[in-house]
């Protein structure tokens, strides 16, 4: 960020610590990152821009069993994982000008200090209990499943295919042992009921606490009145532990039991902040002590409230750290009025944004519609355009496109000696209140329709004395440049105010204008001043542009989706609930000749093919190898009818451990080529192989 935070507080200065929910280290950011990501660096931004002291920190969220599977599945290791996700996070929040003054990891010795300090003092504080639970166990995988880790067929409307917590098609909610044929999606194994000790925070105990803080206008009234009927109802302690194996930080004397990812994801919070204080010498519990005069603000959408206006306020109470100041929860992202879809290509990832828009224009855009609360945010596509060009080409910046010619070419490019229209400069001075006061309470709406109401006000006056005609007349020079000299000077206001919005631009307008662009320094005009010559500082934004943005991302996704569907469905270890959209793909390890010369491949004809009760991706494949036939479950289905496939050639590798599977024994394992979905190719019958030959 330009502005950042003075290491070297003033006493009148306010000392702020902001934060916003930190992305999961299993794929690249989409709009849902952004928005959060926008929204507080544009009121970072602004505190800064005032002259507060204000660190603005975030980190990746690096623990769980999804990011586990997801390494075992790419052939490396977690570290290697969430290593080159956090190196794309970090690039792609750089790219929409997210400013932090310290990005970091979980995954850090710093996190892992202080989730056992304070799992230590809640142990000492009496509010950790042990109990043995029974889960569901996957037997083959040999580890515990988490409900979104479990699907069958729903005991309520017996539609198939459906979580292991509740059911899409028909809303019921129900324990994963009430699943009609429950199966495992990491392995497809049937899970078995097993006992395990688990550790849980007593979070009932903090209920009265809790009240008072939810209603002290530390969270946002209407999420305060849900937490309230939460609270009402009555608190659950709290599962803070996972089994083994699991990716995450083992809990200190309980061997083989790990931190849940939640438990140390915020505390994350204060790790990334530690690791910043140690490398500027700044008292990190001058920030975290009980007795703190500083500002403490989370920013997160409102799906993780209840983890960080309870579980977490309550985790600090305990542990004698501060709690929050704020907690300013917001809204989801929708498209065009409905959800982000990877199908219509508005699940939007940063990247493909990059490679077409202008970040600020995603940057403006969101502020012309974020408010205080936790509405959500719809990004409709044609207004989005309208809008940009509209506010910010027709209005702010065309104020200084029609001034600065004039006085580049016959003013020698200097302000006129004095302000001959205080009281519009002055109008414009004093509506700065108003506008920091809406920045400061996140109603970033209103302060955009400020600026816009004074952008109008600033074009009129230009279109009332029409300098393009007084610069005609002799007589008319020193009225013409005093009138563009206004101008600009009322440009330099708008775009000050624009600044925590637009940083690139304000950045190029005050090299252009020659001065530092500063909330202290509107007060005086700019007079006898020289600026440089105007050069374009934005674009207009074309529809055509924003269509081939979707195209590309709708290309993208289903590219991403389809590669999912040719891994082989015996080897997958990654749960049908991850985003395939979002995963990081890189080249599996290279591997040894000899390895590779392991595998028996032979030609197979298909002399069956069935389709699977309860399986929407396999077939059942009898296959003739020569001198025996075996059985192979194939994840072709998207592509054949059972009737296609007899007589076909496909290749097998026949040397494969046969494989235990809840529809039976898998024997070897079918090999085809293609993107997926309806595009996976076997040999032709008439090609002229004949099964049991050996493939070279």
């Amino acid at each position: 960020m330009s502005d950042t935070a003075n290491l070297t507080p003033t006493a009148k200065q306010r000392q702020i610590l902001v934060t916003s929910a930190l992305p999961y280290a299993n794929g690249p950011l989409h709009l849902g990152h952004l928005m959060e990501a926008i929204q507080t660096d544009i009121w970072v931004r602004f505190q800064k821009l005032r002259g507060e002291n204000c660190i603005y920190v975030c980190a990746d969220d690096a623990h769980g069993t999804a990011i586990m599977l997801k390494a075992e599945q790419l052939g490396i290791t977690p570290e290697q994982q969430i290593a080159a996700v956090q190196a794309d996070h970090e690039a792609d929040f750089a790219g929409f000008l997210i400013g932090f003054d310290h990005y970091h990891s979980t995954h850090s010795e710093e996190n892992r200090h202080y989730a056992e300090l304070i799992y230590r003092r809640l142990q000492a504080n009496g509010h950790i209990a042990s109990r043995e639970i029974i889960q569901a166990y996957d037997p083959e995988k040999e580890m515990f499943l988490a409900d979104r880790f479990i699907k069958g067929t729903c005991p309520k409307c017996h539609t198939e295919d459906q979580y292991g917590d509740n059911c899409e098609a028909c809303g019921a909610t129900y324990s994963s042992t009430d699943l009609i044929n429950p199966r495992s999606v990491i392995s497809g194994a049937t899970p078995i009921n097993k006992a395990s000790t688990h550790y849980f925070f007593k979070l009932p105990e903090f209920a009265d606490m809790l009240k008072t803080w939810v209603y002290s206008g530390a969270i946002q009234t209407n999420v305060a009145n849900k937490l309230g009927e939460w609270l009402d109802a009555g608190l659950q302690e709290w599962d803070i532990s996972r089994d083994a194996p699991y990716f995450g930080f083992e809990i200190p004397g309980a061997p083989g039991k790990y931190f849940y990812v939640w438990l140390d994801a915020p505390i994350g919070y204060m790790a990334s902040f530690k690791s910043y204080c140690d490398q500027h010498s700044i008292d990190f519990d001058h920030y975290w002590a009980t007795s703190a005069t500083t500002e403490l603000y989370h920013f997160i959408g409102k799906d993780i409230i209840n983890f960080h206006a309870l579980f977490w306020p309550a985790m600090l109470e305990s542990a004698g750290f501060r709690k929050p100041t704020k907690v300013c929860a917001h809204g989801f992202v929708t498209v065009d009025g409905q959800k982000m879809s990877k199908s219509r290509g508005t699940f939007i990832n940063a990247k493909i944004y990059l490679a077409h828009l202008n970040p600020e224009y995603l940057r403006y855009y969101f502020a012309a519609k974020l408010t205080g609360g936790v509405d959500d945010l719809d990004l409709n596509l044609e207004d989005f355009v309208q809008r940009v060009n509209a506010d910010l080409i027709g209005k702010v910046i065309n104020i200084a496109s029609r001034c600065a010619s004039f006085i580049t070419k016959k003013f020698a490019g200097t302000l006129a000696t004095e302000c001959t229209e205080l009281s519009l400069y002055n109008h414009f001075v004093d509506t700065a209140d108003i506008i920091a006061q809406h920045y400061e309470n996140r109603e970033f709406s209103k302060a955009i329709r400020e600026i816009m109401a004074l952008a109008d006000k600033a074009n009129q006056f230009i279109d009332e004395k029409k300098p393009w005609v007084t610069i005609k007349d002799d007589n008319k020079q020193q009225e013409t440049l005093a009138d563009c000299s206004m101008g600009i000077n009322l440009f330099r206001l708008l775009i000050t105010y624009l600044s925590p919005v637009l940083p690139a631009t304000a950045e190029n307008a005050a090299t252009f204008l020659n001065t530092e662009l500063t909330w202290s320094g509107i007060a005086a005009p700019l007079c006898n001043h020289k600026i440089n010559k105007f050069k374009p500082l934005m674009t207009r934004l074309e529809l055509t542009k924003v269509n081939d943005m979707i195209e590309a991302n709708r290309v993208e996704l289903a590219k991403a989706t389809q590669s999912t569907k040719t891994q082989p469905s015996q080897s997958s270890t990654v749960p049908e609930t991850a985003n395939p959209a979002c995963d990081i793909q890189p080249i599996a390890p290279t591997i040894e000749f000899e390895d590779f010369a392991k595998l028996d491949l032979r030609i197979a004809k298909i002399i069956k093919a069935q389709p699977i009760p309860g399986a929407d991706k396999l077939l059942q494949l009898t296959l003739d190898i020569g001198k025996e036939t075996r059985n192979v479950f194939a994840g072709i289905k998207s592509a054949y009818q059972p009737e296609q496939l007899e007589g076909r050639l496909t290749v097998m590798i026949v040397n494969l451990k046969p494989r235990k599977m809840r529809f039976g024994v898998s024997e070897g394992m079918v090999l085809a080529a293609g993107p997926g979905g309806d595009a996976i190719w076997l040999l032709a019958p008439d090609s002229g192989a004949q099964p049991g030959m050996v493939v070279k």
